[in-house]
């Protein structure tokens, strides 16, 4: 399948901009606001994975936010699951948003991925990045990235 780019966006942060600290845990711990742009046409649903890619577990990086099911959106509001959305469970073992936390050592790099998908996803809500990534095999018409940073305060 050829991927078309979608574009995604934050009136937050610019990309590899700082993440502010309402969006982590040094703050409200609120998911970020996101705008989603050249949806391709076919799209029937976008799913979402947030994670650390300075943060690697045996399993991969760190992740903050599985979402998926959203559906005729442009924007996820700050602090909100869209209606009709199921959300997975991030590796802090929650189902929902876990803000950035790194270590008071240097910067680390969030990504938010999003990919536009031509079904909708059939998971039940709690299940892992690899289950999400699985159900979206050969269901991909496109995606988009973007990156933020966040390092703890006093570092320097």
């Amino acid at each position: 399948m050829n991927e078309k780019t979608v574009i995604l966006t934050s009136p937050d942060f610019e990309p590899f901009g700082r993440i502010p600290d309402q969006n982590t845990c040094e703050g409200a711990d609120l998911n970020p606001r996101l705008e989603i742009a050249s949806i391709p046409p076919g799209t029937k649903s976008l799913a979402l994975i947030v994670d650390d890619v300075d943060a690697i577990t045996p399993e991969g990086p760190w992740v903050h936010w599985l979402i998926w099911n959203l559906q005729n959106l442009t924007t996820i509001e700050e602090n909100s699951a869209p209606s009709g959305a199921v959300q997975g469970t991030n590796s802090s073992g929650r189902i929902g948003w876990r803000g950035p936390c790194p270590p008071p050592v240097q910067p680390h790099h969030y990504r938010f991925t999003i990919y536009a998908l031509d079904s909708l996803i059939d998971l039940p809500q709690g299940s892992s990045k690899f289950d999400l990534q699985k159900a979206m095999d050969n269901k991909i018409l496109g995606t988009g990235e973007l990156v933020g940073e966040y390092s703890r305060p006093g570092l320097g």
